[in-house]
Order: C-alpha cells, then structure tokens, then sequence
C-alpha cells in the first residue's frame, strides 16, 4: 500500500487513483470531483464516460510541472466516479435524444414529450443540487475544487456553491460555443446553456470568453448589449496574430478583464479538434494547448487568484482522456500557485 511516507513521486503511477497520487479525501487539500453526466448532448454523445478516460490516462502522467514543480505535494485527490449519475445519465439520455429528434424534425412536442421534458429538467436540477452539496461539504473544510464532465451543463451546482463562498468573481471561459442560449431544445439544464445560467448568479460580475467560433444570433446580441460579458471571437484571435500581435499581449488583454478571483471554465472543444477529437461537438479552429496554458498563466501572474476550474466535454477515448487528464494536472498547479501568491 502506498502511502505519502514511502511515496516515489518520479516512480510508476498506481491506477484508480487521480495522477497515481496517494492522498485521500482528508489529506488532499484540493478535491477533483467527476461528474459523468450528458444527458442534454445535442450532437454526439460520450462525454460522460469521458470523466473515466480522463481518471484512467492521469496515472501515466509524469509529475514535474514546469510552473509549480512542487505542485502535487498541495495533495489532489479523486473520489470514486459516481456510478448513481452516470445510471441515471444513461437512463435518461435517450429519453433527451426523443425530445431533440422531434424538434430537429420541425414538430413541435406532443402532450407526452412536453411532460418528459418537464421530468428531465427536474432530474438535472438534481444533479444540480447533489454537486451543490458535495462543493460546499468541501469548501466548508477548507479545501478547493475542480471538476471533471461530463458535458459543459455540470459545473452549474459547483457555481452556485462557489457563489456563496465568495461576494464576486469572475470566469474565464475557453469553448468553442458562447452557451448562452435560453433553454436550448427545451432544457432548462442544457450543455448550450450554461453561461446563460450562470449570469443568474449575482456574485458572477464578469464572464470573460475565449475561442468562441460557433454562435448563433441570439447569443451575440446578447454578448453586445451585457456589459457583464467580453467575448474574444476565435477568428478575431487569429486575425490578431496574423497582424503580428503577439499571443502573450493578447493574453494580458484579456486577464485585463477579470477580477481578482477567477474561475476557469474548459470547455474542450475550444481547442483544436485533433487535441479532443472525440468531444460532442468539434468545431474547426480553436486554441492550441500551450495557447491556453499561456493565458492560464498570465491570470496567475498577474496576481489574479484561481478559486476553482472545470474541464468538461471530453470525448470517452484514450487520446482525449489524455489530453484532457493533461489539462486538469496544469489547472491544478495553477489553482495552487496562485494561492501561493
């Protein structure tokens, strides 16, 4: 059994466990919990079991970080998946894909999809309140959070318990999609919607997004009218660098935006798709992984301080489970770092 007294951290990682990493939940100081939920996916599905990929490609990783070499020893620990969401995730996605195949059939619902949708947006609201409590028994303790999904629907819970932990923060949000559509398909819950949901929170005073590639007309004129929102379209991005304007500038610019504490978001479709290629919904384009891992930065050089962070949509494959696995372990660091500031 290994154990912190005799662990190796340059030795072979021990499956199951977050990073091969020997905390648990007492010891760790920093609590990653998995969310296997997809059920409102409107494109392809697999998100939910990405939560697994990611878990099972982490132990391979080695541990020294070019940022926070000492960033493990902060104590990063994984809980068992929660094997009743992803049941019910299962059981109720097809339900979902009844509810999207008549609307993407140009009919609207009859009486018994309109009742199914109802009991739907209920089950999400309790997975909502479920990931609500289990955030704030760890904050309560003293410990941070990340997250892990699952599709981009999930952090919602861990918002409104981050939301009472702190008067105002702000997200950095990395996506492909604005997700700030009212209800997308019917779903109060949807993966499109999360941002929409998350300005009902008071507390969240500015959402800062980077990426964004593919947006309907709904969401940009509401990205033009908020003054709570900044978006940096992906082709704006590119049409800097193609200026000459360097990305780290275009980084500060963007830090420039948020407030002292921050919440980061990513979505992994924001990148290019070869890094994800199995998330539900790719786009052309999107960010390389140092380009995000650049910006990242800037938030905590700045003095900036990283209060929690979500990696969802990743697709159920070993190389998404990789990349992804990759992502999570640098966010840790950062979180860290910037509370070491």
């Amino acid at each position: 059994m290994t154990t912190l007294e005799n662990y190796n951290p340059s030795g072979v990682g021990v499956t199951g466990r977050l990073f091969g990493l020997p905390f648990d939940y007492d010891s760790a100081n920093l609590i990653i919990l998995g969310v296997p939920w997809e059920v409102t996916v409107s494109y392809s599905a697999g998100t939910a079991r990405g939560v697994e990929a990611t878990l099972n490609a982490s132990s391979q990783l080695d541990l020294f970080d070019f940022d926070n070499p000492d960033g493990w020893k902060q104590g990063i620990f994984m809980p068992e998946i929660p094997q009743h969401i992803l049941d019910k995730s299962d059981a109720l996605r097809p339900q979902a894909a009844r509810i999207i195949d008549r609307l993407e059939s140009g009919e609207k619902l009859d009486a018994e999809l309109t009742e199914l949708l109802a009991t739907i947006n209920q089950d999400c609201e309790a997975t909502n309140q479920w990931l609500f409590e289990e955030t704030s028994k760890a904050l309560s303790q003293g410990k941070r959070v990340g997250l892990i999904g699952g599709d981009h629907s999930v952090p919602l819970g861990y918002l409104r318990a981050i939301a009472q932990h702190y008067s105002s923060f702000g997200i950095l949000h990395i996506d492909a999609h604005a997700d700030l559509r009212e209800a997308y398909e019917g779903f109060e819950f949807s993966h499109a919607s999360i941002m929409y949901n998350v300005l009902k929170l008071p507390q969240m005073v500015k959402l800062v997004q980077v990426g964004i590639r593919d947006v309907c007309i709904d969401e940009v004129e509401l990205i033009q009218k908020s003054d709570c929102i900044s978006t940096y379209f992906d082709p704006m991005l590119k049409q800097k660098q193609y200026a000459g304007i360097p990305w780290l500038e275009t980084c500060k610019q963007i830090v420039s935006e948020l407030p002292q504490d921050v919440y980061i978001s990513v979505d992994v479709d924001g990148f290019d798709p070869k890094l994800c290629p199995e998330t539900g919904t790719p786009v052309p384009g999107g960010l390389e992984l140092e380009q995000a891992f650049c910006l990242f930065r800037e938030v905590v050089n700045s003095g900036r301080k990283v209060i929690g962070f979500d990696v969802v949509e990743i697709g159920n494959a070993e190389w998404d489970g990789n990349v992804a696995a990759r992502i999570v372990y640098k966010l840790c660091n950062f979180l860290d770092l910037s509370w070491k500031n």
